[in-house]
């Protein structure tokens, strides 16, 4: 079977490639449905851009490829997209948008573009060749390999997260099969752990939801913080394991936003005989007052404590210093940090430099987004900039 362009993964970049890439496309997944990750994401109803996507929020080797792509297919330009398809949207916070509705509509949407490429589902893949003019890829779907030949080969399959949905690491071996480096990669936008004596602290405190700010490595995020049974996890967290690494402590402001010193002095001249407890669930759930002043290990009333304790009690609030043990791995990261080394690729087509129709897209390229949208929209970026470099070739 000979076609123009194979791309391998239905998800986001796969389709949104599939739909500027001209005739002759077959797109082919391990799943049972396209747009599986795009189905579940945003509870639901897809985070499926941001309105303030700059290559500023993603991180890679080189900060700078991403840019190109970015730059010619924007948040913007997606949005349009939506706009046209009929699909209801509402921005939620810092500049995130999703589907009033649901995911659905932007798999369909997708669907509906991509319209002329021929997809096959539940297929695997297996040897990959080259002759120096085209691929040669076994396909094999249920039970019977079939061998395609196609001009361009796009990778879409994706990086290591969320194994359940048949995340393999495909993208990296298929890289370095055509001598295409791939930096290290980890599990990003991820819960973080905890274990011995600290973990029986935040253990009381599971379910509980605050907004807190979160620094590691100099870098800060001010959302929301959930305590788990097993950790932290939330938006702010999420964003801070991107930049964290395995030893390196976080340090968590309970308060963001309040002088707490100022405010813990003034409550004790106007009214100081009460615990430190009390004093804090001022500002922050009972629950968690009660932990952070038990941490303190201040003894008495608020109107007992002298302006060092009162500055103490406030460091422990304002200045949490964790030590994670550990994330909760590929197994709940949104993305994989890492990938496909962007030096062997086109930052204007993702065409592999060494290899002439070779692409690599989405997410298992060395882009990684911030939490808010900004990976679906590196997605859209990055497929639109393959699938018109394949198109303006094949004319």
């Amino acid at each position: 079977m000979q076609v123009e362009t194979l791309i391998l993964g239905a998800g986001a970049a796969g389709l949104m490639c599939a739909a500027h890439s001209g005739p002759g496309v077959l797109v082919v997944d391990h799943a049972k449905s396209p747009g599986e990750k795009i189905r579940i994401s945003g509870g639901g109803r897809c985070n499926f851009t941001n309105l303030h996507t700059c290559p500023e929020n993603f991180l890679s080797g080189n900060p700078h490829f991403c840019k190109s792509a970015l730059g010619r297919y924007t948040q913007w330009d997606f949005l349009d997209l939506v706009s046209r398809h009929g699909i209801a949207w509402h921005e939620k916070t810092l500049g995130q948008l999703f589907c009033d509705e649901s995911a659905k509509q932007i798999v369909a949407m997708l669907l509906a573009e991509a319209a002329g490429a021929e997809l096959w589902l539940q297929t695997d893949v297996g040897a990959i060749d080259h002759d120096g003019a085209r691929f040669s890829v076994i396909l094999e779907r249920d039970g019977r390999p079939t061998t395609v030949l196609a001009r361009n080969l796009v990778v879409a399959t994706g990086g290591k997260s969320i194994p359940k949905m048949g995340a393999t690491g495909l993208a990296y071996r298929i890289a370095e099969r055509f001598g295409l480096g791939v930096t290290e990669t980890r599990p990003a936008l991820v819960p973080l752990t905890f274990s011995g004596p600290v973990l029986e602290r935040l253990k009381p405190l599971a379910g509980l939801s605050v907004d807190a700010e979160v620094t590691c490595n100099g870098v800060a995020f001010r959302e929301g913080l959930l305590f788990t049974h097993r950790g932290l996890s939330g938006p702010a967290i999420l964003q801070i394991s991107s930049f964290w690494r395995e030893g390196d402590p976080i340090c968590v402001d309970l308060v963001p936003g309040v002088e707490l010193v100022a405010a813990l002095r003034s409550r004790r001249q106007s009214g100081g005989r009460i615990a430190l407890a009390t004093a804090l669930s001022e500002y922050m759930p009972t629950r968690l007052a009660q932990v952070v002043a038990e941490g303190s290990g201040l003894r008495g009333n608020l109107a007992d404590q002298n302006d060092g304790a009162v500055r103490e009690l406030s460091a422990r609030a304002t200045g949490w210093d964790l030590l994670p043990s550990g994330s909760e791995g590929y197994r709940t990261a949104e993305v994989t940090l890492g990938g496909v080394a962007t030096d062997g690729l086109s930052s204007s087509t993702m065409e592999a430099r060494a290899v002439p129709g070779l692409y690599f897209i989405g997410e298992c390229v060395d882009v990684t987004g911030w939490l808010g949208g900004y990976n679906f929209q590196w997605a859209w970026s990055s497929g639109w900039a393959a699938g018109a470099a394949i198109a303006a070739r094949s004319q």
